[in-house]
């Protein structure tokens, strides 16, 4: 049993959320979001709320129950408030800059690196920190995760792209050797 999905979820003013043929289409002042439902799940609008049940009794609605629960309240708070990531660029000579569409990382390679933003998120650079924000969650975080797998940072020096607050442990590195006589 979900505990997630029993939990109805309170659809707040100014955000509109229709369920039909199958698809869910949450609209609000921040975008709009569609899903696809699997038929293993129910998702009913009804008193300013949304709520998930199983449609069947079997294993895999049961599996599907929280994680669409999950989904729609990504979905909810996404078209209000828009999810940001911030990743930053460490080392001597990495740069950042947007070039239209593209963002372009002077990240120690021998070329710079092209990197095509998607239509529903948005970037912003300011000096060495890359802010990705938009109102689906799952496309900010696997662009984020696609821009840090580019420069991962490295255990030595810490040099790389890192999330904002992630904690990078660096090894020691190679030791002086010591006279043994």
């Amino acid at each position: 049993m979900s505990r997630t999905g029993k939990h109805p979820i309170k659809i707040p003013a100014g955000t509109e959320v229709a369920v039909v043929a199958g698809e869910i289409t949450v609209k609000g002042k921040g975008g709009t979001l569609k899903r696809h439902v699997h038929p293993a799940v129910l998702i009913t609008v009804a008193n300013g709320e949304v709520l998930v049940t199983p449609a069947e009794k079997s294993r895999l609605a049961k599996a599907l129950w929280g994680t669409y629960a999950a989904h729609m309240r990504n979905m909810v708070a996404g078209v209000n408030t828009p999810f940001v990531k911030k990743l930053q660029v460490e080392g001597i000579g990495y740069r950042v800059e947007l070039a239209g569409k593209q963002l372009k990382l002077n990240v120690g390679y021998s070329h710079p690196v092209l990197v095509a933003i998607p239509a529903g998120v948005t970037v912003a650079v300011e000096k060495n920190i890359i802010t990705v924000s938009g109102p689906d969650k799952e496309e900010v975080g696997e662009f984020a995760a696609s821009v840090r797998a580019i420069k991962k940072p490295e255990p030595y020096k810490g040099k790389g792209i890192r999330y904002e607050g992630e904690v990078v442990r660096l090894k020691q590195g190679k030791k002086a050797a010591t006279a043994a006589a």
